[in-house]
């Protein structure tokens, strides 16, 4: 690191601390050649990650929109703020963790469908409607059904029977 003063690289780290919001390291250090101490900061170098949008366009990953789209299917449901944020940040961990630079809006769309999958069925089904832009009811109630395999079967089993009896 220069020297502010006397613009030399040699000098030796006096103090080193974590900083307050944890993310950065703080390091007093001393120029050897002048006697000068200054401050320097260490933080770990985050790539940033782009979304390809299905319109062709791109831009930086956004955490607070991840969120917010949590949030709207999760509206007036009984689901904590905590329990949003937990799976907010294993989709961001996720992401960074599969070190790709650019991911599309449908792979994140994925990952948040399967985490409100887990979390509650009507959130779920909210998020689904927009997501997947459902164009008519039948795939509206497909979406539906499919979270309740047992469901499914009942209601296959009435729709046979109401058959069978219609047909005599």
């Amino acid at each position: 690191m220069k020297c502010g003063r006397c613009g030399k690289d040699n000098d030796k780290v006096i103090d080193s601390r974590t900083s307050k919001d944890g993310f950065s390291i703080r390091r007093r250090r001393e120029c050897l050649e002048c006697g000068n101490r200054f401050t320097t900061y260490e933080q770990l170098e985050q790539t940033t990650i782009l979304i390809a949008k299905q319109n062709g366009i791109r831009e930086p990953f956004d955490r607070g929109k991840l969120l917010n789209g949590f949030l709207k299917a999760c509206e007036k449901r009984p689901v904590g703020l905590h329990v949003i944020e937990q799976a907010v940040d294993e989709i961001v961990s996720a992401l960074r963790n599969e070190s790709v630079r650019e991911i599309p809006t449908t792979a994140i769309g994925a990952m948040v469908m399967e985490k409100l999958k887990e979390i509650d069925h009507v959130a779920y089904v909210r998020f689904a409607s927009v997501y997947r832009q459902f164009e008519d009811v039948g795939a509206f109630l497909e979406e539906i059904r499919s979270l309740d395999p047992e469901a499914t079967e009942k209601h296959r089993s009435e729709t046979m029977q109401a058959e069978l009896f219609s047909e005599a």
